[in-house]
């Protein structure tokens, strides 16, 4: 598509996007009137998702990068802007797990997690926010998760990165707050992705017993609230965390 065939929509970016939840959210934001222009790191897996996807009816725009490079994400974001014009919507949504207690956890272990999960938020972020600055208009979706709120053995990379989402959001909210910018945070518990549902089933089902409302959270309805987020109706909205976990972690 050209820039003019896309000028009047907004432009959302989705990162992580050949995910479950990213899948979720891009069908989401495109049946919502979004352009959505979906990042990956991977060649084949991205081809073989956006087959899938032509093929249910999505067509999402693809760009290739590697969130955890600053450079890399600043070409990104400029092909998107000479290609298709100014990302309006940042959905911040690559993450990565590498679990293992502290007293095992190798250096890569945690640089890679705080890299993928963290850093890449300011990355994305920093590249993007003079636009809509200059635009009066943004929205910037952070997804964190429910260990990012209560702890989870074997984490503190993953916890710690996912917490530091909360703070970075809180005061992001604050700054651009004027700007017609809102910032918010998702917050999932367990999802049945195929990552989740790749678990044994006993291990799965444990999990499950956990969840006062006796079952996995769907991707649709963390998509759902992506794309509300993303909307101007949510305009006096920001600086939040919303916590969509079946009443797993209440507070």
């Amino acid at each position: 598509m050209s820039f003019k065939e896309v000028k009047d929509k907004n432009i959302a970016l989705v990162t992580g996007a050949t995910g479950g939840l990213g899948t979720a959210m891009c069908q989401k934001l495109l049946d919502d009137g979004y352009f959505v222009v979906a990042n990956y790191r991977n060649e084949d897996t991205a081809a073989r998702w956006h087959e899938k996807n032509l093929e249910l009816g999505y067509d999402c725009a693809m760009v290739k990068g590697d969130v955890t490079s600053f450079d890399e994400v600043g070409e990104m974001v400029r092909s998107i802007k000479e290609k298709y014009g100014p990302v309006a919507v940042l959905i911040n949504n690559a993450g990565i797990t590498r679990d293992t207690p502290i007293w095992k956890m190798q250096l890569n272990q945690w640089q890679e997690v705080i890299n993928t999960n963290l850093n890449s938020a300011f990355y994305c972020v920093r590249h993007v926010i003079e636009d809509m600055i200059a635009k009066g208009f943004g929205r910037i979706i952070n997804i964190s998760s429910v260990n990012g709120q209560r702890g989870q053995f074997g984490q503190t990379n993953y916890s710690a990165a996912k917490a530091g989402m909360h703070g970075f959001t809180k005061s992001l909210a604050m700054e651009v707050a004027k700007k017609g910018i809102t910032v918010n945070t998702i917050s999932p518990g367990y999802i049945a992705t195929d990552m989740v549902m790749a678990v044994r089933e006993e291990v799965r089902n444990k999990i499950v017993e956990q969840i006062p409302m006796g079952r996995l959270g769907g991707t649709e309805e963390i998509a759902h609230l992506v794309s509300f987020l993303a909307s101007e109706k949510s305009a006096y909205i920001t600086g939040a965390n919303y916590a969509i976990n079946g009443g797993q972690h209440v507070y």
